[in-house]
């Protein structure tokens, strides 16, 4: 096959990608800006005539005064805040010691243990709710941001030890030879040699948790019900006698989606940077 032909359909494929991944995010936004009789004409509208504010006014004000809806997605947008960035730092400082232990100190069973931790993201989240739901109840954590956070750990910890893993392992070892000759301990030259070098594959690894632990719905739906509920379960309850409030839906969607998107975006060099370092070794 020529190479040209080749490239051809390698952009076609990327750009294949690309569109499933980017329409539906699209999609919501524009159903965001129109108004309900615009999206219901046929045939469809892809861009609306009319572009309005008013599904993200009636978010937070109804007549003029604030919404009950205002106080609920305010709420839950702290709870969500909350959860996930104490997810994510306590994932963060657990998983780069676990980390540099699995890369760097070879002991009996290592290559074992990371096989078992991965193997954990296999099991269907759906067959764990019973169990760990019994769990909450008896230990009162129900509707609350430690019980989720819990829970979160569980799910984000492995994927931040494995990403970890890979970075510490593209870093030279004499490095830390040298220090430990110069008197560091093992902590030590972890502290003063190995973080200062892998700026890159922490933030591209807090993002990652950060997303995981705030995009969580399952667990969120069930283990919550007001006091520690976050924004991806309330949106989908956004409903009237006359069916679910879809405008408001989507403009709720919109909304919460921002915080995870400009995190990708701001440190985009970073991710790129944490990835690719950590794929080389």
């Amino acid at each position: 096959m020529p190479r040209a032909l080749k490239r051809f359909f390698l952009y076609l494929a990327v750009a294949g990608i690309v569109i499933w991944t980017v329409a539906p995010y699209l999609w919501l936004i524009i159903s965001s800006l129109s108004l309900k009789i615009d999206l219901l004409t046929v045939p469809l509208r892809w861009i609306p005539p009319r572009l309005t504010l008013e599904n993200y006014y009636s978010l937070f004000f109804m007549r003029g005064s604030e919404s009950v809806n205002a106080r609920l997605f305010f709420q839950s947008l702290g709870n969500s805040v909350i959860i996930s960035l104490t997810t994510m730092f306590i994932c963060l400082i657990l998983g780069v010691l676990a980390a540099y232990a699995i890369a760097r100190l070879r002991f009996k069973g290592s290559n074992m243990m990371v096989l078992l931790m991965m193997a954990t993201q296999l099991v269907p989240p759906i067959v764990l709710v019973v169990p760990l739901y019994v769990i909450m109840r008896k230990v009162d954590l129900l509707d609350r941001h430690l019980g989720l956070i819990i829970v979160d750990i569980s799910i984000v910890l492995p994927l931040v030890i494995w990403l970890m893993r890979g970075y510490f392992a593209s870093i030279p070892s004499e490095l830390e030879d040298a220090a430990r000759i110069d008197g560091c301990t093992h902590l030590g030259a972890l502290f003063r040699v190995i973080l200062p070098l892998s700026g890159p594959g922490l933030v591209s690894v807090m993002i990652f948790a950060f997303i995981a632990a705030w995009n969580e719905y399952l667990y969120a739906f069930i283990f919550t019900n007001v006091d520690a509920k976050t924004v991806p379960v309330l949106i989908g309850e956004f409903s009237t006698k006359l069916g679910l409030e879809y405008l408001r839906i989507a403009a709720a969607g919109v909304l919460a989606s921002l915080p995870p998107i400009l995190l990708a975006l701001i440190f985009q060099r970073f991710i790129v940077r944490g990835l690719t370092s950590g794929a080389i070794k």
